[in-house]
């Protein structure tokens, strides 16, 4: 059986493979929180997307002179996330790997950035840390400045595949059939250090994520272009 999906999928296949099931797992999921692997299906697609969106809502943003926050998926990752406040210039990012539940912090960088000369704000959730049109209406009611929420939710699902996605499924598939052509089982497929390569069910579901060396510089660099 060919396994394609995200943590809760492998977590099946394991169990099917524990049960004597030969099982080949192949990451695809938005989230982009598969760790034995630097690239998951779907992510460039969904990014992009994520991406186009916010776009349009920051040319609304600057002719009314508001603050928006908008909320991305990804589970309780912050791929998505991060790479938009990068792509699409955030003022401010918030994530699970670092969210310390401090709005005081989030008001302090909108009023910052308003006394800097900017028109408009613009947040970018990740859906792990919480209700974002919560969030919204008490840092405006606290701070006075008009906030408002808008969840991409779903379109980010959907769209047509980019390049990177296309190829990289391709690929990736192609290496599944070649594991069970060789007779190999119980294996995870993956994208690590530029190279297709497979792990172990087990050992691909040992590695851990979380707050990782590059995703804190990269945090790094998005509070640095904000400014």
């Amino acid at each position: 059986m060919v396994i394609a999906g995200g943590d809760g999928s492998f977590k099946g296949a394991q169990k099917l493979a524990h049960k004597g099931m030969n099982v080949i797992g192949i990451p695809c999921t938005i989230d982009g929180d598969i760790s034995c692997s630097d690239y998951t299906i779907g992510f460039d697609t969904a990014v992009n997307t994520a991406m186009r969106a916010i776009d349009n809502i920051r040319d609304t943003a600057s002719s009314h002179e508001k603050c928006s926050m908008i909320e991305v998926m990804g589970r309780n990752a912050g791929y998505i996330a991060l790479w938009c406040g990068i792509a699409n210039g955030a003022e401010s990012v918030v994530i699970p790997e670092t969210y310390d539940y401090n709005e005081v912090k989030i008001m302090k960088t909108i009023a910052k950035h308003r006394e800097n000369g900017k028109k408009n704000n613009i947040i970018i959730n990740a859906e792990g840390v919480g209700d974002t049109s919560k969030m919204a209406k008490r840092i405006q009611a606290i701070s006075g400045i008009h906030v408002r929420a808008t969840i991409l939710s779903y379109i980010q699902r959907g769209g047509t595949p980019t390049c990177r996605d296309r190829v990289y499924a391709s690929v990736m598939g192609a290496k599944a059939v070649d594991l069970l052509c060789e007779g190999k089982s119980n294996r995870i497929v993956a994208y690590k250090n530029g190279n297709f390569v497979d792990y172990d069910v087990d050992e691909a579901l040992s590695m851990k994520g979380g707050m990782t060396e590059g995703l804190k510089y990269m945090y790094e660099i998005l509070e640095d272009l904000s400014v």
